[in-house]
């Protein structure tokens, strides 16, 4: 049996954000007890020029949303970056969960060859769809969220593997 674009993007964009969203949690949580404001957590980092968490989060749901909408060949919607406690980032994974599980199968499947074109900072990325869903996408977003859990845990809240793989 063969593997969809849609089963190899929606389900597993969903999974890591739903993971993503239960170390935020405990984070958040960490830092409760800890009396540390969601300000000051959300902009720890692991070594100074490494992004801060809030960033990590974002750009997870970033790859997430834009992978599916490029995949289905539509713009993906804009999700401004002005988040700024645990709360308001746990609503944007709940906003880019959302929207992830909108696109049917039949708009992402067969999109294989489709032309990706990323425009970034130093020029333009050029991709197949699968290229872009194996070599960019997933590989982005699970970095982000492994960076997301490692600032976490390096600041103290009890996380492990489990929760970072979702098996709770």
């Amino acid at each position: 049996m063969s593997l969809s674009m849609s089963q190899a993007s929606v389900p597993v964009f969903v999974r890591g954000l739903s993971n993503l969203k239960h170390v935020l949690q405990k984070g958040q949580a960490h830092a409760k007890a800890k009396n540390v404001p969601d300000e000051v957590m959300l902009q720890t980092r692991l070594i100074a020029d490494m992004l801060p968490l809030v960033k990590q989060v974002q750009i997870a749901t970033d790859a997430a949303k834009g992978c599916v909408a490029r995949l289905a060949g539509v713009e993906p919607i804009a999700v401004p970056d002005v988040e700024v406690t645990f709360d308001e980032l746990q609503a944007r994974i709940d906003k880019v969960i959302d929207y992830v599980k909108s696109f049917q199968a039949s708009q992402i499947d067969g999109s294989e060859d489709r032309a990706i074109v990323l425009k970034m900072r130093s020029g333009e990325l050029n991709f197949t769809g699968q290229d872009y869903l194996f070599g960019f996408a997933l590989p982005n977003m699970f970095f982000h969220i492994s960076t997301t859990y490692a600032i976490l845990r390096e600041a103290g809240a009890e996380l492990g593997k489990n929760d970072y793989l979702g098996n709770r």
